[in-house]
């Protein structure tokens, strides 16, 4: 039976232009576009939120003691144990949670019960895989000020370092010779605990440990590009090779370690009040709703950059909790894909000729930094086109028409190596065999950006070449992308993209490319997230 016969009515998220005087609403990088399409435009938004847990706290607690596939937490747990916690890092959710965060609200509970039982030899670890480290500031707001201020920082409360050579433990190999590296201390533990916020379907189970504890050595595995172009969607594990490498060196980690996972699943509410307008079609707008956006477009056309940057990311969001499951790490991801798919599931009919998407200012590798055009192709050609389960938005062949400024901006802390990337790499090759096969490696242990990542807050030397790979399916996929209105054509040019100075004009092209004088038309609403289910 399909997951959509057992969804809310979702009639309401797809509608269809009726007028050529019908506009729609595009928030895209730092602004707001509000146009006509073409008359039987298809417009998919995503589903309203769903309602969240009154009680929190009572709701975490009885995942905790209630655990799918082993015993209580309170009945693991003794006197003199060696205990990590590990939690996701800034990369979810997006935008950033209101306070208190739900990682806060866990851990909290957790450590009361470790103090119950007289437990004290605990460590608290942010998974940042090759993430940059996130500041103390950053680790305040996830966990609270109270468990912050328990924990020494730098000594028992810390970001992982997968260059760590001396706390880095050799698990051994899959069945199928990967490589399995976990953080020494989250194996030697008696109990590792990890905390998790499924904000996507890709995220959680077996891509927590072993790769957010993890190092190139085994990232390298499921992040190649033989193994992405053999992931259908990365938001449907079931046909994603990289879930299944994550699942078998889940296995490895699980016969070394004694692991109590706790996942969470949140709503759509993730927009603060002066922008849930963004949840509405425009023909829907109330005087209040055209205020706010008004309000919003006069703002954002006449702000600097840096400054609308800096108040997009001031921005937190007011998310209700969902769901929460604890246990073996499988059954509770079980139960989390259920909740993540009835948040966001929305039931499409067809595929389309022609895909147009306003891409927003932030994904899980720019919170609180700049979205440079590597993040922006990985963003869009990598999350955005695999936000599916069955068949992708646009046919095989078609056009994705892109609504982004596409600065040449970069992060010169957060993002150094990708700087290099896009100015010697790309400008010799963008194909990503070719860039995988003559560059990586001496990016990964280039020992300026080891040292810059290890201590400094830049991604790590290769984590560029993983961005170029996630879109490296839907690059191959697709038959056109266009940009419209870049601020400059170099990095389309760069990226084997085209642009277009307007909407219209960028919809010709594609028809042109297609041979298509009536191609079909789908407007992807973005944000809040959705992920289609295509018929």
């Amino acid at each position: 039976m399909s997951l959509s016969t057992r969804l809310p009515d979702r009639s309401d998220c797809v509608s269809f232009v009726e007028s050529d005087k019908e506009k729609i609403l595009f928030y895209y990088g730092e602004g707001f576009m509000y146009e006509p399409l073409p008359v039987g435009t298809r417009v998919v938004y995503p589903p309203p939120p769903l309602p969240a847990i009154e009680d929190p706290d009572s709701a975490i607690e009885y995942a905790l003691e209630h655990p799918l596939g082993c015993d209580p937490l309170s009945a693991q747990l003794s006197s003199g144990m060696k205990v990590t916690i590990a939690f996701d890092d800034i990369s979810l959710p997006l935008p950033p949670m209101k306070s208190p965060d739900i990682r806060q609200r866990i851990i909290e509970i957790v450590l009361r019960k470790l103090a119950a039982v007289g437990v004290t030899d605990i460590h608290l670890i942010v998974a940042t895989s090759l993430h940059r480290r996130m500041t103390p500031a950053e680790v305040k707001h996830a966990i609270g000020s109270k468990v912050f201020k328990a924990f020494k920082w730098g000594e028992t409360l810390y970001n992982h370092d997968a260059e760590d050579k001396n706390n880095i433990s050799d698990l051994g190999q899959t069945e199928t010779g990967e490589h399995v590296e976990i953080n020494r201390r989250a194996v030697e533990s008696d109990l590792l605990i990890y905390v998790n916020i499924n904000l996507v379907s890709m995220d959680g189970g077996n891509k927590s440990v072993p790769v957010g504890l993890s190092t190139y050595r085994s990232l390298r595995h499921h992040h190649s590009v033989d193994t992405l172009m053999n992931s259908l969607s990365y938001f449907d594990p079931p046909k994603s090779a990289m879930h299944h490498s994550c699942n078998r060196m889940g296995k490895v980690v699980a016969e070394h370690m004694n692991i109590f996972t706790i996942e969470t699943t949140v709503n759509n509410d993730a927009l603060p009040h002066f922008l849930t307008f963004l949840r509405k079609p425009y023909h829907q707008f109330n005087l209040l709703d055209k205020l706010n956006l008004y309000n919003n477009k006069i703002s954002t056309d006449l702000l600097p950059v840096s400054l609308k940057r800096q108040i997009f990311f001031n921005m937190l969001a007011p998310y209700g909790l969902t769901g929460v499951h604890a246990g073996k790490t499988n059954l509770v991801h079980e139960k989390t894909l259920e909740n993540v798919y009835r948040q966001q599931i929305v039931p499409v009919k067809g595929q389309a000729d022609i895909m147009l998407i306003g891409v927003p200012y932030v994904c899980p590798y720019n919170v609180n930094s700049i979205m440079n055009p590597i993040l922006m192709m990985c963003l869009t050609l990598g999350y955005f086109f695999n936000l599916y389960r069955g068949k992708p938005l646009v046919r095989p062949g078609g056009v994705y028409i892109l609504l982004h400024p596409l600065h040449e901006d970069f992060h010169e802390v957060h993002h150094p190596s990708y700087i290099e990337f896009y100015n010697r790499v790309l400008t010799d090759t963008n194909d990503p065999k070719a860039v995988e096969q003559k560059y990586e490696e001496e990016f990964a242990h280039n020992e300026k950006y080891i040292d810059l990542y290890r201590n400094s807050y830049a991604y790590h030397g290769v984590h560029p070449f993983y961005m170029w790979y996630w879109g490296c399916y839907a690059y191959k996929y697709l038959g056109k992308v266009i940009v419209v209105k870049p601020k400059l054509k170099r990095p389309a040019d760069i990226m084997g993209f085209d642009t277009a100075d307007s909407i219209p004009e960028a919809i010709a092209q594609a028809k042109s490319f297609l041979g298509m004088d009536s191609p079909q038309i789908t407007n992807y609403h973005i944000p809040p997230i959705g992920m289609c289910e295509v018929e």
